[in-house]
């Protein structure tokens, strides 16, 4: 368990009330990763939800050949900042990883168990709708960016 403070720092939960931070501190753990690990990898089961504290997390896209699976190229995507929310794919069903993360520099996220919160999802419809409002406002700022990324690519 985290403090309710420490998520209350963090824009995304702004449509929380003090009970709904309560119950996602329950489900909160803070943890440090090392720089060269990954926190997950392209279709892992999708069982947490991050926040990052500190340090960098860069996100890739791996591409695999239809023709020779054995030739799997890596895309960089963006690159996550302290107070960035990441992992989302945990509440969508097939809940695996479309994606993979890198720990660029030591790091030290809030790192949310996704089954837990999925049920808090189920037992209270405010905070369902707070959280995937917010969810989808986070999901629109990344297609804006990777949108202007691909402009940029084709100028």
């Amino acid at each position: 368990m985290i403090s309710p403070e420490l998520l209350r720092r963090f824009p995304f939960f702004n449509f929380c009330n003090d009970g709904q931070l309560k119950a996602v501190a329950m489900l909160a753990e803070e943890v440090e990763v090392d720089k060269g690990s990954s926190v997950f990898e392209t279709e892992q089961s999708a069982d947490e939800v991050y926040v990052l504290i500190e340090g960098s997390i860069d996100l890739y896209f791996k591409v695999v050949d239809r023709d020779d699976p054995g030739l799997i190229k890596e895309f960089f995507l963006s690159e996550f900042n302290p107070g960035d929310i990441f992992g989302l794919s945990a509440l969508f069903a097939p809940y695996r990883r479309s994606m993979t993360a890198k720990v660029m520099g030591p790091s030290k996220l809030i790192q949310i168990d996704a089954m837990g919160l999925r049920g808090l999802l189920e037992g209270d419809t405010a905070f369902a709708a707070g959280l995937f409002k917010a969810a989808a406002q986070t999901f629109m700022h990344r297609l804006h960016e990777t949108r202007a990324q691909l402009a940029a690519a084709r100028a």
